[in-house]
């Protein structure tokens, strides 16, 4: 039945407006903004689908089981475009369909010009429930009820401007064979789901012929609207109320209980026989209704179909107007939030072209970090700023530094002596020597480790452990532990050396056997393994910590940088071992080998120490010449060797031993440096920093691709239901446009 359009209602309606509002529904803006919209609900038999079929005007099916079985959003809208009436008929999937049920919902459609009749609705109708897995005959196999929408839209030149979502009507009692339980609490999540948007107008339907305030639609509006501000109520069948009764209907229509903001309204619905009979105009019977008394005393905009249809329309423009700035806000708010979630997650690692692709991508910002770190081009990048264990290069030049100096001040068990040792353990003084002049010390040029051998012992620290850095787990099995090492012995190097020369000799006459020298080096040296097998751990664990960092940072994804490092793990400690090998093969040419060196500077510094003896000697002896200087009488000089055999041999054995380990020494403390820690750790051509590389990426097989890259299933779910959620976001930015 058409009908005409009151000019008034053309003014209260915003088509443009109301249109964006629909389109957002229908991209499934929905799901995740609530939308300005007008939901009528209310309890099973309470006539509600009859206020929805008189608000619309169309055909309800009176044969579609017991209730509505899904949410149906019903719109008409006045369109030049069309010449006649058009109904479109859709379905929108919920946020609980499967991805084949969300297809083929989103695909299915039906159309049709001009007006249909109840059993072309029923058709519709039945087809809708098909699809959407919805069982309407007793027993069925399929569920009662869906989370799925219907929308059904009604365009033509002589339509109101109006959008109303009819939901299923909540209930209490279980029908055999039709419902269940869980079907009581699924209808119930889903008409509270409505009823708490904030943005929604509730069109409450309440039988007038039953208390209403024990429904528990009236309850549910007053918990989620407990100012009433969202609430318009409806109360149906009045021609069924007891006598003696109406008096209490008509103080809710007059606002005098049960207020809300929007108030109550009176319907008449036709009733079951009037429906059968057939041919009765609904309105004409509302009218005529209206005219017995009680009821004449309703106001005229407070009863009726027509009255409420236009006191919605002002409701609805009036919600969407205050709200859409909100939407629109929120929309572009969330859509921000949701590329940026998807952004975190990463290129998608489905097939195992992705996964390469991302590893590689992974690979090439690992590879720039390293880069940077290992050149110390810190200002290249940010990271460096905010994670020091990525100046690699810093950290371990430091380290080596540190090493040398340790090396030098704490690695000999004895300390060199001093001109005032070596004459004080002289078996007779030199005549003349003063025990002020026998304290002297040789040249500076002797040694710049007698600088700090001059430390009085009880001056020095206790000890110094030969690592600076703390274990990690995984890499327990190849560090050396840390030991406490004491400050050399700073006496007692003569009578040590005279004892093993006494021990040691053969039928030498005024040498030594060659074989002394290089057991008091294996002696002198025998703190050398703990400090360079401590200096290669801390090498080696500030480069493990260097990978890992540079990792973290390179791969956003934790489940497969974990994975890589997991893959890694057995090549890194491959390489770590290496590094030790060759500090243990440096320490072995030293200690074990015959001692050797081409270094002039051996020779150097054993010339020196041996004229630093004569010169020691022949210091008390001096005689100052205002003409010629200093001179020393040639008898003096005679006397300067006047030593026994075994204390000048045992002298020379502690100038050797002594011109030897710096050179030994000095040699050491680089080759560690640079043949172990920097070949095998820092710079060489197969370092553990080049391990992750394309190389290894391009020799994964499709299965490790999987293993390591491959998404969780959870994650790819999170992945599409962000991919669809920004879709649809974006469709409704396009539309606030």
């Amino acid at each position: 039945m058409e009908r005409s359009q009151n000019p008034d209602q053309l003014a209260l309606s915003d088509p443009a407006l109301l249109d964006k509002i629909d389109k957002l529904f229908a991209c499934n803006v929905g799901e995740y903004i609530s939308l300005p919209q007008l939901v009528v609900v209310g309890d099973q038999s309470s006539g509600k689908s009859s206020v929805l079929e008189g608000l619309t005007r169309l055909p309800f099916p009176r044969d579609s089981g017991l209730c509505t079985r899904f949410a149906t959003q019903i719109i008409f809208r006045r369109t030049k475009e069309h010449s006649a009436r058009t109904i479109t008929a859709s379905a929108l999937p919920g946020p609980d369909a499967s991805t084949e049920k969300a297809a083929a919902l989103k695909e299915w459609t039906w159309r049709k010009d001009g007006t249909f009749d109840s059993d072309e609705f029923s058709d519709v109708m039945n087809e809708v429930h098909a699809l959407m897995g919805v069982s309407i005959v007793p027993n069925g196999a399929k569920s009662t009820f869906s989370n799925d929408v219907f929308r059904l839209e009604i365009c033509g030149p002589d339509e109101d401007h109006l959008s109303v979502i009819d939901v299923p009507g909540i209930f209490k009692n279980t029908v055999p064979g039709v419902t269940s339980k869980a079907d009581i609490q699924l209808v119930h999540n889903m008409v509270v789901g409505y009823m708490k948007n904030a943005r929604s107008i509730m069109l409450m339907v309440v039988p007038a012929n039953v208390d209403i305030a024990t429904q528990e639609i009236v309850e549910l509006a007053r918990e989620y609207d407990p100012n009433g501000q969202r609430t318009l109520g409806v109360l149906t069948k009045p021609d069924l109320v007891d006598t003696g009764a109406e008096q209490r209907v008509l103080d809710l229509i007059h606002g005098e209980d049960l207020i809300f903001k929007h108030g109550w309204f009176l319907v008449r619905n036709l009733g079951q026989r009037e429906l059968q009979e057939g041919g009765v105009d609904r309105n004409a019977a509302e009218d005529a209704f209206r005219q017995t008394e009680p009821w004449n005393s309703v106001p005229q905009d407070r009863f009726g179909v027509q009255s409420l249809r236009l006191r919605l329309q002002e409701a609805v423009i009036h919600n969407a107007r205050q709200s859409f700035s909100q939407v629109r806000s929120e929309i572009m708010k969330r859509l921000k939030s949701r590329q940026k979630s998807l952004k975190n997650l990463g290129d998608e690692r489905v097939t195992s072209e992705q996964q390469r692709s991302f590893l590689l991508g992974v690979v090439s910002r690992f590879q720039e970090i390293t880069s940077h770190g290992l050149n110390s081009n810190y200002a290249m990048d940010d990271v460096f700023d905010n994670h020091p264990d990525l100046r690699i290069a810093t950290l371990v030049m430091n380290c080596y530094v540190a090493f040398a100096e340790s090396l030098s001040s704490w690695a000999h068990e004895y300390r060199f002596s001093s001109q005032k040792e070596t004459n004080d353990s002289e078996d007779e003084q030199t005549p003349g020597e003063t025990d002020s002049e026998s304290q002297d010390e040789e040249p500076n040029n002797n040694s710049d480790m007698r600088d700090r051998e001059s430390i009085n012992e009880s001056d020095a620290p206790p000890g110094i452990d030969t690592r600076t850095t703390d274990d990690i787990e995984e890499l327990t099995e190849i560090l050396h532990e840390s030991t406490l090492e004491r400050y050399p012995k700073s006496s007692g190097i003569y009578q040590w050396l005279t004892e093993v020369f006494h021990l040691s000799r053969g039928f030498e006459m005024g040498t030594f056997n060659p074989s002394i020298l290089a057991e008091v080096f294996r002696k002198q040296s025998a703190k050398w393994p703990n400090f360079a097998q401590g200096h290669i751990s801390d090498v080696v664990i500030l480069v493990h910590r260097f990978i890992l960092k540079a990792l973290e940072l390179s791969c956003v994804n934790q489940r497969v940088c974990d994975r890589l490092k997991a893959r890694l793990i057995n090549d890194l400690l491959s390489q770590y071992r290496d590094a030790m090998k060759q500090v243990c093969f440096l320490l072995h040419i030293e200690r074990n080998g015959t001692p050797l060196t081409l270094n002039h500077y051996f020779n150097d510094t054993l010339q020196q120490r041996r004229a630093a003896r004569i010169q020691a000697h022949l210091a008390p002896k001096v005689i100052s010449d205002h003409k010629r200087g200093e001179i020393v009488r040639l008898s003096d000089v005679s006397t300067a060797h006047n030593k026994s055999n075994t204390r000048q041999t045992v002298e020379d054995i502690h100038d050797i031993l002594q011109s030897y380990y710096k050179a030994s020494l000095k040699r050491f403390a680089d080759n560690v440096c640079m043949q172990a820690a920097d070949f095998y750790l820092v710079h060489g051509p197969e370092t553990p920093t080049k391990l992750f590389s394309s190389l290894f990426v391009h020799k994964l097989s499709m299965e490790d691709l999987e293993e390591i890259a491959g998404e969780e299933p959870q994650a790819r779910r999170l992945r599409a239901q962000l991919v669809k959620e920004i879709r649809d976001l974006e469709a409704g930015k396009r539309i606030l446009l």
